[in-house]
């Protein structure tokens, strides 16, 4: 069974930063291009950023260039999303998602996805 697996949602206030783990526990994730998305309650699905595993490049979202950085750990299989400077338009739930490499922005390009967790940014 192939899964993808995320963590480390919560509360945070403006300004702060918050880190997003994802694990896939079938497959090397190295393997594909990871990208993340997010659906607050009300609205679609937004893409967010991408990691290729072909030229090893982040692709980000006008949103969120300059304030989220995604990064690799090969040993624990798993790719983790560093948010800082969070403000309260960033309050959604958090997919991580994983495709064949290149990257790509639409949700249905996406073969596997993570259950989701909850980020809520407010004072």
């Amino acid at each position: 069974q192939v899964q993808l697996v995320e963590s480390g949602g919560g509360l945070v206030q403006p300004g702060g930063s918050l880190r997003l783990s994802c694990a896939a526990s079938e497959f090397t994730l190295d393997n594909y291009a990871i990208g993340w998305f997010r659906q607050a309650p009300g609205k679609e699905r937004e893409w967010v950023l991408c990691i290729s595993s072909r030229d090893r490049t982040t692709y980000y979202a006008a949103s969120a260039k300059g304030r989220f950085t995604l990064s690799r750990d090969n040993a624990k299989n798993t790719v983790y999303l560093q948010m800082t400077s969070l403000k309260p338009e960033d309050t959604a739930v958090y997919y991580c998602a994983a495709t064949a490499p290149p990257c790509g922005i639409g949700w249905n390009y996406y073969s596997y996805w993570g259950q989701g967790t909850q980020v809520t940014v407010s004072s």
